[in-house]
């Protein structure tokens, strides 16, 4: 293997933020964030939106999480422009624009 060009494999500990499900494993990915962890020993701290603990398939549950309120904000974007963004806006322009060209021909 060549040397120095291979990121640093180290321990590092990821978070998921919608459980508060953590755990320890080694990764490359580059974190400044840190966390002391149960062994006493500061390790690089990694969040993520989901893991095994809050995913469907493995807790045979159906979660919604909305991180960061995406779908708020997507409805305050476009309700400024003036567009309509309630639920089958996005069917109903599909199934005009599918007769329109259904007619031109």
């Amino acid at each position: 293997m060549k040397q120095d060009i291979h990121p640093e494999y180290r321990n590092v500990v990821f978070q998921d933020t919608s459980s508060d499900f953590s755990f320890l494993t080694r990764s490359t990915i580059k974190t400044s964030d840190t966390i002391e962890w149960e062994d006493g020993e500061t390790y690089p701290l990694a969040k993520v939106e989901i893991s095994s603990e809050s995913h469907p398939f493995y807790t045979g549950k159906q979660i919604l999480v909305d991180s960061g309120g995406r779908v708020e904000r997507f409805r305050r974007r476009y309700a400024q422009k003036g567009m309509d963004v309630g639920a089958g806006t996005k069917n109903a322009d599909a199934s005009d624009g599918a007769e329109a060209a259904t007619t031109d021909s």
